[in-house]
């Protein structure tokens, strides 16, 4: 296997820049140019110098032996100062060894896979990780990152594996000292993973939007003062404003952090029959995602007709509160009235459905655990039939197994590799 080096840090001017060197010839190679090297998981301050003794940088060094490391393998990671010359000369000092090689996107964490320091779930939670803008998406990732989908989906295993066991038994050893029916335990281990998928499952959608951003939508009729809000609210102008009816044909999109979650806030098209076909299509559009949206903001007087019935949790307030004095259920994009109580209520409810995410963040997860629960249904239908249905239960009950491990990547995932590994930069 070839040793791979990177830098793990951003590009640019920095005050320090990390390179790090993963593999077979990682010490060979760190010594060859750094000196002694300091004990395993401890730094020294060393000079890195070329095969010719000419001093590139002052460097402090870290080696980590295998298997404690980030990859499992040998890993040197040098902590050079931040200088485009200087990173670029050792990077261009290390590619001078015939073993090693500059390491593709994504190939440390792959090593890390591949030597069982991660799994799968625990590789996407990393990039998630990566990716985090706001405190919310931080937390969930590294609750991914730190393996508890892994540590459930084991737990998961262990009781399939165990029920699988029981059924086993009782066909292969029907005349030795088994139980008869273990039809009454092997259904307690059903019903308590399928519970827990079930929970998992319903959380899943909430972790996405966490992952991905939730989506509020700004709903209204023509010049209700959408586009002013919205450009309040994202503290910038976001969206055209005019006095004219209509001006709002395409969804407008702002992503903000509000309280430590992403939320995407769509300004739509006003709501209104109409004859011009463009402004239709607007507002076809805009009943479309208005509809899909986690929450709808409804600019409405009292009584007014709406093409678009708000839902229990929808907010309504009144427009235009600069127009309207002292209203406690009002806002004002153009003063400011009203903003701080509106945003309150979206942080609030969005805070209260994030309570129900659970570990699983990626769809790939929600479709493997919707699989497992289907077989596992089929396996309770089974043994209801009897004790001579027993080999059929076993065998669905060992798909379902194999569902659940592709969640931690330990069968068929080679296929998903390339595209997960594809959002990583060089030095991960």
């Amino acid at each position: 296997m070839d040793t791979i080096f990177a830098q793990a840090t951003a590009g640019g001017r920095a005050g320090v820049s990390v390179v790090r060197l993963s593999g077979p010839s990682a010490f060979e190679i760190a010594g060859s140019i750094a000196g002694t090297l300091p004990k395993s998981h401890r730094a020294g301050l060393r000079e890195i110098k070329t095969l010719t003794g000419e001093v590139i940088d002052e460097a402090l060094i870290l080696p980590f032996a295998a298997p404690n490391s980030f990859t499992g393998e040998d890993v040197v990671e040098f902590q050079l100062h931040g200088s485009i010359a200087v990173v670029r000369s050792c990077l261009e000092l290390l590619a001078s060894f015939p073993d090693a090689r500059l390491a593709e996107a994504g190939e440390f964490t792959r090593r890390a896979l591949e030597n069982e320091r991660l799994d799968l779930a625990q590789v996407e939670g990393l990039a998630d990780l990566i990716e985090a803008e706001t405190e919310a998406q931080r937390k969930q990732a590294f609750r991914v990152l730190s393996g508890h989908l892994g540590d459930q989906v084991e737990r998961w295993r262990r009781d399939l594996i165990r029920a699988a066991a029981l059924l086993e038994a009782t066909i292969d050893f029907a005349d030795e000292d088994v139980p008869v029916d273990v039809t009454p335990e092997v259904d307690a281990l059903l019903t308590g993973v399928m519970a827990d998928l079930s929970s998992e499952i319903a959380g899943t959608k909430v972790a996405e939007r966490i992952r991905n951003g939730f989506e509020v939508a700004i709903v209204g009729a023509p010049n209700a003062g959408k586009s002013t809000l919205l450009n309040a609210l994202a503290g910038r102008d976001a969206a055209i404003t005019s006095e004219i009816a209509g001006t709002t044909r395409d969804i407008i999109e702002v992503r903000m952090d509000l309280g430590g979650l992403p939320v995407t806030l769509l300004d739509t098209a006003g709501l209104r029959e109409s004859d011009d076909v463009i402004e239709a299509l607007g507002v076809d559009l805009a009943m479309t995602r208005a509809t899909s949206a986690d929450l709808r903001i409804f600019l409405a007087s009292p009584g007014e007709a709406l093409m678009l019935e708000p839902g229990v949790d929808d907010i309504v307030v009144r427009p235009k509160a600069d127009l309207l004095g002292d209203d406690e259920n009002a806002v004002s994009g153009k003063t400011g009235q009203g903003i701080d109580a509106l945003v309150k209520r979206v942080q609030e409810y969005l805070a209260e459905r994030s309570l129900d995410a659970g570990l699983a963040t990626h769809e790939r997860h929600r479709i493997a655990m919707e699989r497992a629960a289907v077989n596992l249904e089929t396996v309770r239908g089974i043994l209801a039939r009897g004790s001579e249905h027993y080999d059929i239960a076993a065998e669905e009950l060992r798909s379902s197994i194999r569902t659940l491990e592709t969640l931690v990547g330990r069968i068929d995932v080679e296929n998903l590799l390339d595209e997960i590994f594809s959002s990583f930069c060089l030095g991960k």
